[in-house]
């Protein structure tokens, strides 16, 4: 059975650590509640962890000593640039964990003094360090979030805001991290839904690059001597040709395939080209109906929560507008965003953006006349959850089969060319014996 090791804090706000045999992590979680214990972490001890070689880790002791007798080396090295960012699934973690403390009771200085002690992440620990020096400074905790925008973007800045002048700071850090949770399983649905084709595409690309660089040529040095000068077929001169231009010109092949992708970048992040590659995103087939169900349940549970956090909705227009990650959507929250300014409703902006289904449209329209809205968009999002998963499911079963078919028509059609002279070779010979015996 699983060990795992927690650290949670007691009704008085003192640290508790130990470890505890239970089959999975919500097991544990239970486990350390009944003890009457908050969890702020549970981690699952690796075997390898588990039982330590004590002779290899006497030894290690040792050589450490005697390098610290010698030479004080530190090893961390930050390259300018490279730093400053977080992971979202780790700070998906420190949210759900300051949520937690705060909601056991525990002040929101003690708590970020204890994940700033318990946290790994070194970039996320200084963040946490210099939060907590902000707030004993006299600042409020959304103001020393506003100083890292490239980890703690407009959402999560304004929701916090929003809490602190309500004074329900607890329960905005659990909307927030139940937003967060959700948003990094879609994020990960996908992630995984497009990794066949990745590796599809990578095998067939490895597959050719062989094929064209090795086999192709050996067939060109077999046909010049069999062929004795005869032309060859038209599909194989082709297939020669190109084998030819990667072998001999792989430096130009790789520099034109670079070219091609940097201007793309280049394209796609013009206005134009943005606008053109969002639309395709969302039009593309097979793939497009996960995106689209993807922004559409964002757009709904970025709404839904800052609403419900008090968020006005002026200022939550605008930050689903920055998040939304797609110029179409962008476009149609601008378009609500002015709506709601002029005194008119949220539907008829939605609707006229042709993006987001009648389904939707409707639900928003129930939630703005009963007065409910947050709690409809909510609903709109879990919805939509539930269909990104149909959707991943039906894009992986149409993706597979295409993904077959095209890795067999390419390494088909270099067996087809290979092949054919051959197939002209045999003919040839054919006609000159059946000549012979006629003559005969």
């Amino acid at each position: 059975m699983p060990t795992f090791t927690y650290v949670a804090m007691d009704a008085h706000g003192k640290e508790n650590k130990g470890t505890i045999e239970v089959a999975s992590q919500n097991e544990a979680i239970g486990r350390v509640k009944e003890m009457g214990l908050f969890p702020t972490k549970i981690v699952e001890v690796e075997k390898s962890k588990a039982k330590p070689d004590k002779k290899s880790g006497a030894a290690s002791k040792a050589a450490g000593r005697k390098v610290g007798k010698g030479l004080n080396v530190n090893l961390q090295i930050r390259i300018p640039g490279l730093g400053g960012r977080v992971k979202s699934k780790v700070l998906t973690n420190f949210t759900r964990q300051l949520a937690t403390l705060v909601d056991a009771g525990l002040p929101l200085l003690r708590g970020l003094r204890v994940l700033e002690r318990q946290e790994r992440n070194s970039t996320l620990k200084g963040i946490i360090g210099e939060l907590a020096l902000s707030i004993e400074g006299g600042s409020t905790f959304s103001e020393g979030l506003a100083q890292h925008p490239k980890v703690f973007n407009r959402l999560f800045v304004n929701m916090v805001k929003a809490g602190e002048l309500g004074g329900v700071l607890e329960v905005v850090l659990n909307r927030l991290a139940e937003f967060m949770e959700k948003a990094q399983k879609i994020k990960g649905k996908v992630i995984a839904a497009m990794f066949y084709p990745i590796a599809v595409l990578v095998v067939a690309t490895t597959i050719l690059m062989i094929l064209m660089v090795k086999v192709v040529p050996k067939f060109k040095e077999v046909f010049q001597g069999m062929l004795e000068g005869a032309q060859l077929p038209a599909f194989t001169r082709l297939v020669l040709s190109i084998s030819d231009t990667i072998k001999d010109h792989i430096v130009y092949t790789s520099m034109g395939v670079a070219v091609v992708v940097v201007l793309f970048m280049l394209f796609i992040r013009t206005k134009f080209g943005r606008l053109l590659f969002d639309k395709f995103k969302l039009k593309a087939p097979a793939v497009g109906p996960v995106i689209s169900k993807v922004a559409i349940s964002r757009f709904s549970r970025t709404l839904g929560t800052l609403v419900s956090s008090g968020v006005p909705i002026l200022q939550a227009l605008t930050i689903v507008k920055e998040t939304a990650g797609n110029v179409i959507i962008s476009r149609a929250v601008t378009a609500v965003h002015e709506s709601v300014k002029e005194g008119e409703t949220i539907t008829a902006p939605l609707e006229a953006s042709g993006v987001f289904p009648p389904m939707v449209v409707s639900m928003v329209d129930v939630g703005e006349q009963t007065g409910a809205l947050p709690e409809m968009l909510l609903k709109i999002a879990d919805n939509f959850d539930e269909e990104v998963d149909n959707a991943v499911s039906a894009m992986t079963s149409l993706l597979e089969p295409i993904m077959i078919v095209f890795l067999a028509v390419i390494v088909g059609s270099i067996v087809v060319a290979m092949f054919l002279p051959l197939i002209d070779l045999m003919n040839r010979v054919g006609e000159a014996g059946g000549g012979k015996g006629g003559s005969e």
